[in-house]
């Protein structure tokens, strides 16, 4: 499998499992399956509420010989109630106790926003932090303490737009070493891409398959893109499923790809997709698509009650 590497030449696997939905009840078995079929990388949070489920899986691979820790790329992500400077530790010895590891490799800050201490998804204004009061430099500056200390081996970001990029990168010191951000073929992102390719900040594609599993009644018309027709033209093509078209899109521009399945079947599937060799055909017609949209627009952050706006999450087009 394809592999992306940090400056100090650790290797991140390109396709991860990923583990948001993630029922709990499924995700410790969905853990142990990847494994076991051979994934070496799992993307996790402390927001999905299943990071203990999550370690239970990877424990259970450890103690039954199929992997050692140091063969496993573990990320996870730090929540926006946890942003002022004496919460990022906290937080991240919390993930560690629930994963039963004693580093992760790597530690995002999860969203370019925070909340107050114990909100999980704000209700009334007063649940927010403004940027003067918490500010990204702030909490950047304790993910850089974090890692110091060990219990992360590389640091980045989540969901940072172009300009939320350049403030940390105005700050001097250590960059974010990754950007995870929603990206599929009906969002490509080029620009934010080009931005993070000229700084040296790797890439890593969450929703590749256009989050079909959102079922609440506001994403009800969103485009379908698992029957696009053009997805299904090149998956007929290669005899393979669309999923593994998408997720092999992303692994042709050298970003890394989270799919997320519970399903054993499936799971071994999207590892497939590392063997499907997209041709330049097939990228132009995945790049002409002719279709534009964002199936996660952080409208839960922004609106009347908050003191964040869209152009704080993503780059404007």
């Amino acid at each position: 499998m394809k592999k992306l590497s940090f400056k100090n030449g650790d290797k991140l696997p390109i396709i991860g499992l990923g583990t948001w939905k993630s029922k709990p009840g499924e995700v410790s078995q969905a853990v142990y399956w990847a494994i076991e079929a051979g994934y070496r990388h799992i993307d996790c949070a402390a927001v999905y509420q299943n990071e203990n489920e999550v370690g239970e899986g990877i424990a259970k691979a450890i103690s039954e010989g199929l992997v050692k820790r140091e063969e496993l790329f573990v990320t996870s992500k730090l929540w926006n109630n946890s942003h002022k400077k004496e919460q990022v530790l906290p937080a991240l010895q919390k993930t560690l106790s629930d994963l039963k590891l004693d580093y992760v490799d790597l530690y995002l800050i999860h969203w370019p926003l925070a909340f107050k201490a114990g909100v999980g998804f704000p209700k009334e204004r007063e649940d927010f932090y403004t940027y003067d009061e918490v500010s990204i430099a702030e909490t950047w500056v304790a993910m850089q303490v974090v890692k110091e200390m060990g219990y992360a081996k590389h640091i980045g970001v989540s969901n940072f737009n172009q300009e939320k990029l350049k403030e940390l990168v105005k700050l001097g010191g250590q960059l974010p070493e990754m950007n995870q951000v929603e990206m599929q073929p009906y969002l490509p992102q080029d620009g934010l891409v080009e931005y993070c390719l000229e700084h040296g900040i790797l890439m890593t594609a969450y929703s590749p398959l256009g989050s079909p599993d959102s079922r609440a009644e506001k994403h009800e018309n969103d485009p379908k893109l698992l029957v696009d027709p053009v997805v299904k033209e090149i998956a007929d093509k290669h005899k393979v499923g669309a999923g593994q078209i998408l997720i092999a899109w992303s692994i042709a521009r050298d970003i890394a790809v989270i799919p997320k399945s519970v399903n054993k079947d499936r799971i071994k599937g999207n590892l497939a997709a590392a063997k499907i060799k997209l041709d330049d055909h097939d990228l132009m017609e995945l790049r002409d698509i002719g279709v534009s949209h964002r199936f996660i627009d952080g409208s839960f952050f922004t609106g009347d009650n908050s003191p964040y706006e869209s152009s704080d999450l993503f780059d404007q087009v």
